[in-house]
C-alpha cells in the first residue's frame, strides 16, 4: 500500500498485514522474477505451521509413519508415500513430517471445515477468519465431499507453495470461482477479497479502509473481463495475470493467507 493509503493497482491479494503487494521489492518497471521458496517462507504457511506444531507436540521419537503411509482403524487410508512424492514437490522427509502432524490432528484421516476455521482463527485472532476458511476449504475439497483427505491436502499445498506459475493461477481461479461453474463473477471476487480483509482485521497497520476490497476488485475485474461480458474465464484470468507484473508478483503472497 502506498504512503497515501491508496492500494497499488493490479495486486491479486493483500498481504497478511493489510498491505498491497510490493513486486518483490523491485523498482517499478523491472522484470518480475519468480520468488525462491525458502524453508522460512514455507514455515509462514498457516497450514504448515498447524501441522508442524502438532508434530512437535507429538514428539520427535514417534517413528510410526517413517515408512509407508499406513493407518489402522481410520475412515480413510492415504496413498503410498512414493506416489505422493511423485505427485507433489515435497521431499519424502517433508511428507513424513506433514503426515505425522496430520495424523495427530486428524486421526480419522480426514479434515473437516470446522478444523479449517479453527486453524485460521488461531493465526488471525485480530479478525474474523470464518468466511475465508470456508472458501479455502471449498478450494481444497475438490470432490465436494465435505472433508479433505491427506492426499488432497498436500497436493494443494504443493501447488500453492512450489507449483509453477500456471498451476498457482489455476488454483487461484478455483478459489475465486465459488460456485465452481467455470467462471468468476465480480460478486465472487468481491466475496473472496472481503473475506481476506475481514480475516486480517480492522486494526492492521497500515489500516485497511472499508472501501479497499471494492476498489481492489473494481480495478482487478476491469483488467480481467476483456470482452465485457460480466464474467472472467480461466483463460482470461491466466492471460491477464501473466501479462501484469504487479499481479504476478502478488502470487507469492498467497503464503500469507494459506
Amino acid at each position: 500500500m502506498q504512503a497515501d493509503g491508496k492500494a497499488v493497482d493490479g495486486g491479486l491479494l493483500p498481504d497478511a498485514n493489510g498491505k498491497d503487494p510490493n513486486p518483490g521489492g523491485q523498482t517499478e518497471g523491472s522484470k518480475w522474477q519468480r520468488p525462491r521458496l525458502t524453508r522460512k517462507s514455507l514455515m509462514n504457511c498457516c497450514l504448515v505451521k498447524w501441522i508442524i506444531a502438532s508434530t512437535t507436540q507429538q514428539g520427535p521419537d514417534d517413528d510410526s509413519c517413517d515408512g509407508e503411509l499406513e493407518l489402522s482403524m481410520v475412515r480413510h487410508q492415504p496413498e503410498g508415500l512414493d506416489q505422493l512424492q511423485a505427485q507433489t514437490q515435497f521431499t519424502r522427509k517433508e511428507l513424513q513430517s506433514l503426515y505425522r502432524g496430520f495424523k495427530n490432528e486428524c486421526p480419522s484421516g480426514l479434515v473437516d471445515e470446522e478444523t479449517f476455521k479453527s486453524i485460521y482463527s488461531q493465526f488471525f485472532p485480530q479478525g474474523d477468519a470464518t468466511t475465508y476458511a470456508h472458501f479455502l476449504f471449498q478450494a481444497f475439497d475438490m470432490d465436494r465431499s465435505g472433508s479433505i483427505r491427506f492426499e488432497d491436502f498436500v497436493i494443494g499445498l504443493s501447488v500453492l507453495l512450489r507449483g509453477s506459475v500456471t498451476e498457482k493461477l489455476r488454483w487461484a481461479f478455483n478459489l475465486y470461482d465459488i460456485n465452481k461453474d467455470g467462471y468468476v463473477t465480480k460478486e465472487e471476487m468481491m466475496a473472496i477479497m472481503t473475506s481476506i480483509y475481514d480475516m486480517m482485521g480492522r486494526y492492521t497497520l497500515p489500516s485497511v479502509r472499508d472501501d479497499s476490497p471494492y476498489e481492489h476488485v473494481e480495478r482487478f475485474f476491469q483488467k480481467m473481463d476483456r470482452n465485457r461480458d460480466g464474467v472472467v474465464t480461466i483463460d482470461e484470468f491466466i492471460e491477464t495475470c501473466q501479462k501484469d507484473e504487479n499481479i504476478m508478483a502478488s502470487m507469492q503472497l498467497f503464503e500469507n493467507v494459506i
